[in-house]
């Protein structure tokens, strides 16, 4: 069985979307360093009014997301939460950090938080 990439699945679904509602107000660029050892991959995400398009390489960008691989693959999975890595300094950011709240709502979202009626966090500790 193939393994797939969590990141260019990503990256796919994002640049499928053509156009994203809740960001039609937002315009800039999002770099996106994948490390992986020695090696770092690239990835551009660009946003004009909610119009989103994806390429590769190492274009200029009004902020910048960086972090291991592994990392970037649980975040695209929802396994993992983007600020909450970047407070921890498992996730370098640089640039324009307001760009980067308006694009995380690209990002999925806890699996145990999107099941209906279940909380999550410190709230489903006190039930």
């Amino acid at each position: 069985m193939a393994r797939t990439d969590p990141i260019a699945d990503f990256m796919d679904g994002v640049a499928s979307r053509g156009h994203e509602p809740s960001l039609a107000k937002a315009t800039g660029t999002v770099r996106f360093e994948v490390v992986d050892g020695r090696r770092t991959e690239r990835w551009v995400l660009t946003v004009t009014r909610g119009e989103l398009a994806v390429s590769r390489g190492n274009a200029h960008a009004d902020v910048t997301l960086r972090a291991p691989r592994a990392l970037f693959e649980q975040i695209f999975r929802g396994k993992a939460n983007a600020t909450a890595a970047f407070l921890r300094g498992a996730l370098q950011i640089e640039g324009d950090v307001q760009l980067i709240v308006l694009v995380q709502r690209l990002l999925p979202g806890p699996r145990a938080s999107r099941r209906k009626g279940r909380a999550a966090g410190w709230a489903a500790s006190r039930r």
